[in-house]
């Protein structure tokens, strides 16, 4: 298959990426298009028996008034279910508290978007594109300043077990890169998982793991919303804010540091190889705008200052020879 055009290469490339986004629609089609009708028909039932109970003092135009503007404020995070009820804390009062604004800064930052509150005024609007625009580069260079320095720890302990075990260079970045994804595995998703699970017990293990990594991976499809259980305390409310918004900085960063490990295994490197252009790289392509900066710096040519202390040294061992 090395024989193949560059183009054949991107082609078989992109016809493998639909096939996987086809598998994946059809397999989550036939997974979730049961329980959907489920619950719709079963809403549609609920509904006509509130309508066939409260027809003589709830005319079905208002009801649907009613629902339509409820729809609408939870759209944006606005909901009155948790100040009606008895059992809501009085944190959940205003979704505008200290704690849920910075975790949804963090959700701008971390690309994250629960898509749990969302500003009303155009001022809001504004400001979010504003800081979003200012932010993200901000923090990707935060995230690969640490990945910077944070990448040679980790890589110590691979390092010890290779040259303690032998292994070759290939086993030992595969071992490491299998380490370093169970730890992360295990610290930031389902150590976490098994918190969220105990302390807000209306969702399952499976719920809290499909949480973790949802937010880790950076997806937030907004289904499973963070801070928003019922009758918790309001310390515990203002603690899990805080903490969830620690979680996801070193969540990503530790994500981050996995997939560039992973990126570094022989075996995926052969595969992007094969992708690539089949003429041979030169050094600048090989290193990056990076490489390329310091490649320029090291080729120039020293500056005159070390030259004139270069030349009075230079003399002296020419001038007993004349």
């Amino acid at each position: 298959m090395r024989s193949l055009k560059p183009w054949a290469r991107y082609l078989l490339l992109l016809v493998a990426h639909l096939l996987a986004m086809g598998l994946g629609a059809i397999v989550l089609q036939a997974l979730e298009g049961p329980p959907a009708l489920q619950l719709q028909t079963q809403l549609q039932a609920e509904l006509s028996a509130f309508q066939a109970e409260h027809r003589a003092c709830l005319p079905p135009e208002a009801l649907e008034e009613l629902l339509s503007a409820a729809l609408r404020a939870q759209a944006h995070g606005v909901s009155s279910l948790g100040n009606s009820s008895g059992s809501g804390s009085s944190s959940e009062a205003s979704n505008w508290d200290l704690p849920s604004a910075l975790l949804f800064t963090a959700s701008i930052l971390t690309t994250t978007g629960y898509g749990h509150m969302a500003p009303l005024s155009a001022g809001g609007k504004a400001f979010c594109v504003f800081y979003a625009a200012l932010g993200l580069p901000a923090s990707l260079a935060l995230v690969a300043a640490l990945r910077h320095c944070l990448l040679p720890v980790f890589n110590c302990p691979g390092a010890w077990v290779a040259v303690r075990w032998r292994l070759a260079p290939a086993q030992a970045a595969l071992l490491q890169a299998a380490g370093l994804g169970l730890l992360v595995a295990c610290v930031f998703v389902l150590l976490p998982a098994l918190v969220l699970w105990g302390i807000q017990g209306d969702c399952s293990l499976l719920e809290a793991i499909y949480f973790c990594f949802g937010s880790l991976s950076t997806i937030g499809l907004g289904d499973l919303l963070p801070g928003h259980g019922r009758g918790l305390h309001p310390a515990i409310y203002y603690l899990g804010q805080f903490a969830l918004l620690g979680y996801l900085l070193l969540g990503l960063l530790a994500m981050l540091l996995a997939v560039e490990t992973f990126s570094e295994l022989p075996q995926i490197r052969a595969l992007v190889k094969f992708f690539g252009p089949s003429g041979s790289r030169t050094d600048e392509d090989q290193d990056g705008i990076l490489g390329q900066d310091e490649l320029a710096l090291s080729t120039m040519p020293p500056d005159p200052p070390a030259l004139e202390q270069t030349t009075p040294a230079s003399a002296s061992e020419q001038s007993p020879a004349c």
